[in-house]
């Protein structure tokens, strides 16, 4: 049975190492430690930076995703944008995102402030793409632009 939850601290080094686990994978980008410990810290001593959402399955943390909002004075109200999801390849396919999504959809639809999910996706990543279609995802019309200051 898949239990989605609100994560706690306790949950920081099992998010740290997905976090890591998911830069290696998507981007073959090793992640500096102190840099991404601080990251996932810094959003439970934040609120307004959002929260992060954990499955479980028999007392093992198997995913994680954040949550962080957006607001959006056209609508006002806040999307609500998942980020930093991870699953651990053994459990993917099985149902975990899908438990997650359901979980902070139903989070919307309980809400007065919150409009709708919004996601990021690797251009290439047409597995992602086919899970979040099937969940009931749509394509935005909107593309993603950015500048990092890398000095």
């Amino acid at each position: 049975m898949i239990e989605v939850r609100k994560a706690n601290r306790e949950d920081i080094p099992d998010i740290v190492d997905f976090q890591k686990q998911m830069a290696q994978e998507t981007e073959d980008f090793s992640l500096n430690d102190q840099k991404i410990n601080l990251g996932v810290k810094a959003v439970f001593g934040d609120p307004e930076k959002g929260f992060y959402m954990v499955s479980v399955i028999e007392s093992k943390v198997v995913a994680s995703m954040m949550i962080t909002p957006e607001w959006s004075d056209w609508r006002n109200g806040h999307f609500l944008w998942i980020q930093s999801l991870y699953v651990i390849p053994e459990f993917r396919k099985k149902g975990v995102f899908r438990k997650m999504f359901q979980y902070v959809k139903q989070v919307v639809v309980e809400s007065e402030n919150y409009l709708g999910l919004r996601l990021y996706v690797e251009e290439n990543n047409k597995n992602a793409m086919d899970v979040y279609t099937n969940v009931g995802m749509r394509d935005s019309y909107y593309k993603m632009f950015e500048w990092i200051d890398e000095s």
